[in-house]
């Protein structure tokens, strides 16, 4: 936010409601993931980022690179001045938008999501009504390299609030981040470490209780199984007998990192 503006979370989740809105009636593809996307799919226990004192710095969406355009005319419609220099110097990928009124900010990540590694959107926009998928938002948090609190009780929230399963009806499809996994040892190395991460944070975290700690545990052990069993492709044997000797995650800059997602 801008020096001396300061927003309240009622107000950034109102303006999320209001700019999905404004796409669905525009028949424009437009989801919700960061901050905003966690507290809107995880209201049992939103309370745990609450905790921790944590803002809101902006409203991140997804959308496919097909209506950037549209998108981007709706966004001004709205009362949004967005980067010109951000949009092209990301070739079309990303749309970095204020309103000079209200002192919002937006991020849009066309087609992808892309910082230590890449969450592709093709096919997963029309899943969720509102947000990413669960599998996406789970993928989003754990391809951090350099994660912190934040984005690990972000993880917890939403491993109490869904099960893991094998498809994406409010289940997070541990199946596909498996595959996802199996042919890429990058994400596999990153995703399996932060995992391991969430359950030891969980072990220490003093707002969670016995039970909650337990659970937290018992899903990050079903998920590196699940993980651990699929087969997995050439490519990703080969590159496990290089390990750790070699960098497995694109190096994210801290501008990059500024926002919510």
């Amino acid at each position: 936010m801008p020096p001396g503006v300061t927003v309240d979370r009622e107000t950034f989740e109102a303006e999320a409601e209001r700019l999905l809105q404004l796409a669905d009636e525009r028949g424009l593809i437009l989801r919700v993931l960061g901050a905003v996307a966690f507290a809107r799919r995880c209201p049992n226990h939103s309370y745990l980022r609450e905790k921790l004192g944590r803002h809101y710095t902006d409203i991140d969406f997804a959308a496919y690179g097909r209506q950037a355009e549209p998108i981007r005319e709706m966004l001004a419609a709205a009362g949004y001045v967005d980067d010109p220099h951000v949009y092209v110097g990301s070739e079309g990928t990303r749309v970095v938008a204020e309103h000079p009124q209200t002192g919002l900010h937006i991020d849009v990540f066309f087609d992808k999501l892309e910082f230590c590694h890449t969450v592709l959107w093709k096919g997963r926009l029309e899943i969720d009504p509102d947000t990413i998928p669960l599998s996406d938002l789970l993928m989003q948090k754990m391809q951090i390299v350099e994660i912190n609190e934040k984005d690990l009780i972000d993880t917890i929230m939403l491993l109490l609030e869904y099960p893991l399963g094998d498809d994406d009806r409010d289940t997070i499809n541990i199946a596909r981040v498996a595959k996802i996994c199996a042919k890429d040892w990058g994400w596999w190395r990153t995703l399996t470490m932060n995992l391991d991460k969430v359950r030891q944070m969980a072990e220490h975290y003093e707002d969670l209780s016995p039970d909650e700690t337990q659970r937290v545990a018992a899903k990050v052990s079903s998920a590196l199984e699940r993980i651990a069993t699929e087969q997995k492709s050439t490519g990703w044997k080969l590159r496990a007998k290089v390990g750790d000797r070699k960098r497995w995650y694109r190096e994210v800059n801290e501008i990059a990192l500024t926002g919510e997602a």
